[in-house]
């Protein structure tokens, strides 16, 4: 029997993993430069630049840029060029209370599924996200704290739910770099009393602690944005043609 008559018979054959292109490495690369701040919200991204930074030409540069402009990382404005999208207070008070909603019932089905080694992996990395706070490692106390709020949801056993806050997560990591100095350590010792609740199979407390922690590092955002705002990317000039002599 040949395979394309066995097609309706069996499950469909998995796919084979593909290695990622030039432009996802590119994309990739500038959205890491974004989210952690080494690109600033509104600054001006040259092609020619990036490029050189990157070590590629400026063919998947400008094909990156296009693409994350479609996914509202960058804003392209005709004549001028491309720039870092500015987040407005209202988009990022939206993502960040659907992150709370997601991550509340995160905690909550990871205090019943966590099981004990699913604890020691939380507690492994509370201990990793103290000692980078201790150590002014701003950068690596952020990558830890996704790293945290991602196992939460894998150990919730909910595929679906890991899905949808998968998809927000990078964003909110965006948002939450410029607060990590000001959250501190006390976002650690939140941590520290989620990981409590989720270690004592309580639904309730880890589901409330969730929800005061995530909405903690929002009110944190909402006030830094409130006492330093972003100014936005300078609006495209039209330029006038010169009049004809005649």
């Amino acid at each position: 029997m040949l395979l394309s008559d066995q097609a309706g018979q069996t499950a469909a054959a998995p796919k084979i993993p593909r290695p990622a292109t030039l432009r996802e490495s590119v994309i990739e690369a500038i959205q890491e430069l974004i989210v952690s701040g080494q690109l600033k919200p509104g600054q001006h991204l040259v092609e020619s630049e990036l490029a050189e930074l990157l070590g590629v030409s400026r063919q998947p540069v400008r094909e990156a840029l296009q693409q994350l402009s479609g996914e509202g990382w960058v804003d392209l404005h005709p004549g001028q060029g491309a720039f870092v999208h500015v987040p407005t207070v209202e988009e990022a008070d939206q993502l960040l209370a659907v992150r709370t909603l997601l991550e509340t019932e995160s905690a909550r089905l990871a205090a019943q599924h966590a099981g004990e080694e699913g604890v020691k992996r939380l507690r492994a990395l509370c201990d990793r996200g103290i000692a980078a706070v201790r150590s002014d490692d701003v950068e690596g106390a952020v990558a830890t704290n996704s790293e945290l709020h991602s196992l939460v949801t894998a150990l919730s056993g909910n595929k679906v739910l890991a899905e949808l806050a998968a998809q927000v997560a990078r964003r909110v990591r965006w948002y939450h770099t410029p607060v990590a100095r000001q959250r501190g350590m006390a976002s650690w010792e939140e941590h520290q009393a989620l990981i409590d609740a989720i270690e004592a199979g309580d639904e309730r407390r880890a589901a409330k602690i969730m929800r005061e922690h995530t909405e903690h590092t929002r009110a944190s955002y909402m006030e830094q944005r409130e006492n330093e705002p972003v100014e936005p990317a300078p609006k495209p000039v039209r330029r006038r043609r010169p009049r004809q002599l005649g």
